[in-house]
């Protein structure tokens, strides 16, 4: 099977470093995961001098093979491919992985003003549409995750928002 990993376009130092950690990958290997794509972003970690040239570079670990990367101009052809994505909370990411129907772990980073990823993890989670983590349960959350327990999210509606407008406006 198939895990993707994204930071975005930002930096997640402590989310990176934990991918590569024994512990996670050897969490995703009990799950079954075999494969490991990691887009990195600016992260700083061990290995980031490898790909400084926006290369990718390819190691294997703890029994996953492991592919890793700054940026693509799309994440489109990762997350249809994957399995499993764990991400950063950021509402774009979040949004184009779960209407993809694709099962996910986020990771808000408490590093960011207003720890807003926290607050949109929180409530997607409540409402069981992904798991949330820490950097430092990641582990634990792969071993328990189960995405048959994850609802589905619904499909995009934009009368939706023209509803919401037109009676705040006093249309309807």
């Amino acid at each position: 099977m198939f895990a993707f990993v994204t930071v975005g376009s930002t930096k997640f130092d402590s989310l990176i470093q934990a991918v590569f950690a024994e512990e996670v990958l050897l969490s995703l290997s009990r799950q079954g995961y075999t494969n490991l794509v990691v887009q990195c972003g600016n992260s700083t970690f061990d290995l980031a001098s490898t790909i400084k040239d926006g290369g990718s570079h390819h190691l294997r670990n703890a029994g996953v093979d492991i592919e890793f990367w700054k940026f693509k101009p799309s994440l489109q052809e990762e997350y249809e491919k994957a399995d499993l994505v764990i991400s950063h909370a950021g509402s774009g990411t979040i949004l184009d992985v779960l209407r993809m129907g694709k099962p996910m772990i986020v990771v808000p980073n408490p590093t960011l003003l207003d720890n807003h990823q926290e607050e949109l993890s929180s409530a997607l989670k409540e409402l069981g549409h992904l798991k949330a983590s820490t950097v430092e349960n990641l582990p634990r959350t792969i071993d328990e995750f189960d995405a048959s327990n994850i609802k589905p999210f619904p499909p995009f509606d934009g009368s939706r928002f023209a509803r919401i407008v037109d009676e705040a406006m006093g249309f309807i």
